[in-house]
């Protein structure tokens, strides 16, 4: 499982707490999972140089066609201006096609328990998924 380990771009202030966001991808087929990756890279560059991120990592399972995220924020906005700013905006738009599902989760944590475990983040990530088959809410 390819693992780009965690990076804290921006320094933090103690005693405060970080927007944390996990997120899933699963692509339609082992064909899509090469573009995915790459496409993931621009992305993972992008936030070396972004304000309001405190940290991230990735992890790759290309073989079970998933890719997870975990990056913490110093506010929803700065998240938000990430995923709205050049490349990020364009790649997602980009992997629509190729992504067969999607899951997203956010949650307010302390900076000194900074990085949140990887275990933590997909347990996260399974309780939404598994809120998001719940019946009448679809998925």
């Amino acid at each position: 499982m390819p693992t780009l380990p965690w990076i804290t771009p921006n320094p933090t202030t103690p005693g405060t707490e970080a927007v944390v966001m996990a997120s899933r991808f699963e692509v339609r087929s082992l064909a899509d999972v090469p573009r995915f990756f790459l496409k993931a890279m621009a992305v993972w560059k992008q936030l070396h140089s972004t304000p309001g991120v405190v940290g991230a990592s990735l992890v790759a399972r290309p073989l079970k066609r998933t890719f997870y995220t975990l990056s913490a924020w110093e506010s929803r906005e700065a998240l938000n201006a990430f995923a709205a700013a050049e490349p990020h905006r364009t790649v997602m738009t980009g992997l629509r096609s190729t992504t067969k599902e999607s899951t997203f989760t956010f949650w307010q944590a302390p900076v000194d328990r900074l990085p949140i475990a990887w275990p933590d983040a997909q347990r996260r990530i399974e309780e939404q998924r598994q809120a998001g088959k719940a019946p009448g809410q679809g998925s």
